[in-house]
């Protein structure tokens, strides 16, 4: 076994002990007070500030406080705040890039040593590198889904709030008590927050980066405009409730029909790619004449790649319908 193996073997391992080491160990520390200045204070200059709220006790990858601090205030950093409110991701921007950076090492690791071939090495790694990404939209898609598909019931349970004699704060209290996760923990942000000194304005606006949701922005302005000009306001929210119920259940209907074009998109980007490995796996020789080949077999495999993306992406387009 030549040397670069156990090198790259012990590269794995060092990763793996890394991610252990984060998930199993780490001092609990409590930030109470952090959170009651941030919340108490003025509202936020940047549009990443005051947007995930941080676990009472957590726990810290080393050099991330290093790293927060030089990347503070930087776009990305705040964008990637953002991308990771919205996935309700208790990390830092900088704990992020470092799972980030074992996972891209994590994978080129695997894949050399699976394969033992550097360009699917390099392909590893790239993988290894966008599947934490991967990973957080994954969560804003579902957890988004999930809050479409709960906030028709919100709103009525506000509108009853409203008509038996609640005030709006006393709605969206019975809402983040009666009703599950995440809506519910969005709506008991919304109050914490209005509890330490936010007004209800920022406490919206807050959620609404939180929650990327047209539905909840419709909410919103009507909370607001009805703050301003006043109005029967249970009225309003029972307009926006079948409005958002009938758009839920038309989106509903619309995935169940372009289900299988969508499923066709999927399989069309993996099957070549796994039955590729497949290949190389079984026959190594057989698939390395694309590389011994010279400019002709990389010229062959960028088709490919194009193409498929081009087919991925035109189905995408045609199912994709708004509502």
């Amino acid at each position: 076994m030549a040397w670069q193996t156990y090198v790259l073997i012990g590269g794995g391992v060092l990763i793996l002990i890394l991610l252990l080491l984060y998930i199993f160990s780490g001092e609990e520390e409590e930030v109470v007070v952090e959170r009651l200045e941030r919340y108490a204070t003025a509202p936020p200059r940047r549009r990443g500030d005051a947007l995930a709220d941080t676990a009472s006790t957590r726990r810290t990858i080393p050099f991330s406080e290093n790293l927060n601090r030089a990347i503070a205030g930087r776009g990305f950093a705040e964008d990637l705040r953002i991308q990771l409110a919205r996935a309700d991701l208790k990390l830092t921007p900088a704990e992020f890039l470092i799972m980030q950076f074992l996972s891209t090492g994590l994978g080129f690791v695997l894949a050399q040593l699976i394969f033992r071939f550097l360009p699917l090495a390099l392909l590893g790694a790239i993988a290894g590198f966008f599947a934490p990404r991967l990973y957080v939209a994954w969560r804003q898609r579902k957890r988004l889904q999930a809050f479409n598909a709960q906030l028709g019931d919100a709103i009525n349970l506000m509108v009853n709030g409203l008509r038996a004699g609640y005030s709006i704060l006393q709605a969206m209290e019975a809402v983040a008590r009666e009703l599950p996760p995440p809506i519910s923990t969005e709506f008991d942000r919304v109050v914490k927050e209005q509890q330490l000194g936010l007004s209800m304005e920022q406490a919206l606006h807050n959620m609404l980066r939180r929650v990327h949701s047209d539905d909840l922005e419709m909410l919103v302005t009507a909370i607001l405009i009805h703050r301003e000009v006043g109005g029967n306001l249970a009225e309003i929210l029972d307009t926006i409730s079948f409005t958002i119920r009938e758009r839920v259940r038309i989106k509903g209907e619309i995935r169940a029909l372009t289900a299988q074009q969508t499923l066709s998109g999927y399989v069309l980007m993996v099957l070549p790619i796994g039955l590729g490995l497949i290949l190389f796996g079984i026959n190594r020789d057989y698939m390395l004449n694309f590389f011994n080949s010279g400019i002709l077999g990389y010229f062959m495999i960028a088709c490919t790649a194009v193409m498929m993306l081009i087919g991925y992406f035109v189905i995408r387009r045609i199912v994709r319908i708004e509502v």
